[in-house]
């Protein structure tokens, strides 16, 4: 099994909690989401610094990355899963990309069908906010292990309307589902795509190792996610003396 898939999965049995059990602080202590770092693909450095903020994954953005490169992050990263964008593939190479030490692969859905068939790696399917909900839903269907949601070109902060599409999604989508992130984000942005549902962030390359570690502390220090609250019922209780109350009924009648 993919490792980033891997860590997905323990996220979601971690956030889930047996009632009527308390387990000790250490043992519930685990990422609110999963960071995964952004890389170009052309600067080895990157990979270092994925290692130094200690990210969930890092993720190859550039789609001109050599197969070269690509080894060579890999086994920079160590444990660390790595991903590759790809725009279009076929058998061989997602075999060769697992044997250089790629742990799963994003892609759009203009993507051959045959990916969806390998088990070599992770797969994860691409979609712009604007995807019709009918194909939204569809990917409940398709076997991928779960969604990216691209986050609209230059965004300086998460709106409204993109905060309401995620949460649609993630509605309708019954897979994890993951975000890139804007240029800058704040503490209260990533606070509301926790609550939203979502589990998993994807940081630009372009960011500093500084700003990514300082990311990686605010996901770090989010507060407990909410539970909403049921909506009250309306009880009905039987009732019992039916035929008392069609006494009195014809009695008022009678007067």
């Amino acid at each position: 099994m993919s490792k980033f898939v891997d860590k997905l999965q323990s996220l979601s049995k971690s956030s889930t909690t047996s009632i009527g059990f308390r387990h000790s602080v250490s043992e519930l202590k685990s990422p609110a989401m999963l960071l995964v770092a952004g890389l170009s693909g052309t600067k080895l450095d990157e990979a270092r610094i994925v290692v130094d903020v200690n990210a969930a994954a890092g993720l190859i953005w550039g789609e001109g990355s050599s197969t070269k490169t690509v080894g060579q992050t890999a086994e920079a990263l160590g444990d660390i899963p790595l991903g590759v964008f790809v725009k279009s593939t076929s058998e061989e190479k997602v075999d060769e990309l697992a044997s250089l030490g790629c742990d799963f692969v994003v892609f759009d859905i203009s993507m051959p069908a045959l990916i969806l068939q390998r088990e070599e790696v992770g797969k994860f399917l691409m979609i712009e906010p604007s995807l019709d909900l009918g194909f939204v839903k569809a990917i409940n269907s398709l076997n991928v292990d779960g969604v990216f949601i691209s986050s609209k070109s230059d965004d300086a902060f998460i709106d409204v309307e993109h905060l309401l599409v995620c949460r649609r999604f993630v509605e309708i989508i019954e897979k994890p589902v993951i975000v890139a992130l804007p240029a800058s984000v704040t503490k209260t942005e990533l606070t509301v795509l926790r609550q939203t549902g979502i589990v998993g962030l994807v940081a630009s390359s372009k960011r500093s190792a500084e700003t990514l570690r300082e990311l990686g502390k605010m996901i770090n220090e989010l507060p407990e996610k909410t539970k909403s609250r049921p909506a009250k019922a309306d009880v009905k209780l039987p009732h019992y003396g039916g035929s008392v109350s069609g006494e009195e009924d014809e009695e008022q009648e009678e007067i």
